[in-house]
């Protein structure tokens, strides 16, 4: 049974979603102000924003497996909507990690024109993200998962490279496809549940404590769900939009899209596919484990084809997040557990890749790999932070990448043992794309413009060595996170199997 544990009247979490909202009318309307009181008041807001959700993190009690600071007030009675939040374990370090992001890219990434706006949009997409994974509502979720699609879309098309107009457009488009599947799922699962429930309702608690679904009508409705969150992913062979919404989009906007909204899928399958239709996730495991091995794999393949550096990050998104969908659906507690920390650490490992690859295209106005070359021998600092927030994403032991991508394989491999050893090459070739792209990169002899590449600014190592420090924490010393990520997820993976062994409803 999924149950909120704390008082309805906690405001801690609307803060956390208004915050960011009254920032981005603050910064608009200052659109005619110096740009330094615009930065400064967009960094105010994110940092406010920052500043609850560490206290969140502190105050969160360790071992609980409910909901905590639950805010719910009526918003359209009539039809059983609600303003419901609340966050566990599950989505306790999804929600840091976006206070924790919006910052450092706010105050360490420059927009090159049209600051005000753009810092508006950056804080309308926090706001939107943080109620996205606060959300206990499913239509109040729905509103959320939907308005962070218009500031990304003006992010990739008004500050991108070349092709963002055709990029911005194709993401648009894909994720609308998606949420329209997802709007048709939310509204029949709602009215199917009043029928148990005797009131309709969209609040996720009530409707998982109704009984369940009917075999059939479960299906329907997890698979309505399932590809929705699975074009957000995205998932094998639903991806072709996110290597251009990557290539294309600012630094800023790439950060944001790899740190945190991608999560939005991984997260979605979690909390509502799986926990609304727990029988239909058992039932799709095979094809789900699948397509998530052949993504893997493909995204590692694909990585190491690419001539573009920022592409070649693109695609191992696709491959490390083949790995979180596989731990996610493996649904034993250590799997799923390891999938709900590799969120997190793919959103430090690849944000920080992000950075420095945008950092190379500001100095040599390039991003092809037979461009670059001997870069360590010029800027051993620079490079110095691309090894450690490579190794991160890699998986080596002692950076956070290994602990997630650890417990998915172990905790998966009694539940899909030739998955898993099929997925396990996705690892092998994941060292492989990035340290000969590494190599190509930054070892031989610095020529032409390489031999003039500016070393790393204080600013630029201030803002990456958040990003190293948390990757050495997360590795180092990760039960902190276990502690309070684990209580939640077993919860969830008991009440998963109890309703599949049950059968659930008869059709």
């Amino acid at each position: 049974m999924i149950a909120a544990t704390a008082a309805p009247s906690a405001p801690l979490l609307t803060l956390l979603v208004l915050v960011p909202a009254a920032g981005a009318v603050l910064v608009a309307s200052l659109a005619r102000a110096r740009a330094e009181w615009v930065k400064l008041a967009a960094i105010a807001s994110s940092t406010t924003t920052l500043g609850f959700a560490i206290w969140m993190v502190v105050e969160f009690p360790t071992g609980s497996s409910g909901f905590q600071f639950v805010s719910r007030h009526e918003w359209i009675a009539q039809w059983g909507i609600s303003w419901h939040l609340g966050v566990d374990g599950i989505s306790l370090f999804l929600v840091l990690l976006t206070a924790a992001l919006f910052p450092l890219v706010i105050a360490g990434v420059d927009a090159h024109h049209d600051e005000a706006r753009y810092l508006a949009w950056m804080l309308l997409l926090e706001a939107g993200v943080m109620g996205s994974f606060l959300s206990l509502d499913l239509f109040l979720f729905f509103v959320f998962f939907e308005i962070v699609l218009v500031p990304m879309y003006f992010l990739i098309g008004g500050w991108g490279y070349d092709q963002r107009v055709y990029a911005a457009v194709k993401f648009f488009l894909y994720t609308m496809a998606g949420s329209a599947l997802l709007l048709v799922g939310i509204v029949a699962t709602a009215f199917i549940a009043r029928e148990r429930t005797g009131e309709l309702t969209f609040d996720v608690v009530r409707i998982a404590g109704s009984g369940g679904f009917g075999t059939t009508e479960g299906r329907w409705l997890f698979v309505a769900f399932m590809v929705a969150f699975a074009v957000k992913v995205p998932l094998f062979p639903l991806h072709t939009w996110l290597p251009d919404a990557h290539t294309q989009a600012p630094t800023g906007g790439s950060v944001i899209l790899a740190g945190v909204l991608l999560k939005l899928g991984t997260y979605g399958m979690l909390r509502f596919a799986i926990a609304l239709f727990p029988e239909a996730a058992m039932w799709a495991r095979p094809v789900v484990f699948t397509l998530a091995v052949v993504g893997i794999i493909y995204g590692a393949i694909a990585a190491t084809m690419q001539t573009d550096l920022k592409r070649l990050v693109a695609y191992s998104s696709v491959a490390h997040l083949g790995f979180i969908v596989l731990g996610t659906f493996a649904l034993t507690t250590g799997a799923t557990t390891g999938s709900v920390m590799q969120m997190v650490n793919h959103g430090v490992s690849t944000g920080a890749l992000f950075l420095l690859v945008g950092m190379i295209s500001e100095r040599r106005h390039t991003r092809a790999i037979a461009d670059l070359g001997g870069i360590q021998s010029v800027a051993p600092v620079f490079a110095g932070f691309f090894m450690v927030v490579m190794l991160s994403s890699i998986g080596v032991p002692g950076l956070n990448g290994f602990v997630g991508e650890y417990l998915v394989l172990i905790g998966s491999f009694g539940e899909a043992r030739w998955w898993v050893v099929a997925a396990t090459t996705g690892v092998v070739l994941a060292a492989l794309y990035l340290l000969w792209a590494y190599q190509r990169a930054f070892h031989g002899p610095a020529e032409g413009p390489n031999a003039s590449f500016p070393e790393i600014t204080v600013r630029e190592g201030a803002l990456l060595s958040v990003f190293v420090a948390a990757a050495l924490v997360a590795g180092i010393y990760p039960k902190p996170m276990i502690d309070r990520v684990e209580p939640s997820v077993a919860a969830l993976v008991e009440r998963v199997r109890d309703a599949a062994q049950d059968g659930e409803v008869a059709p």
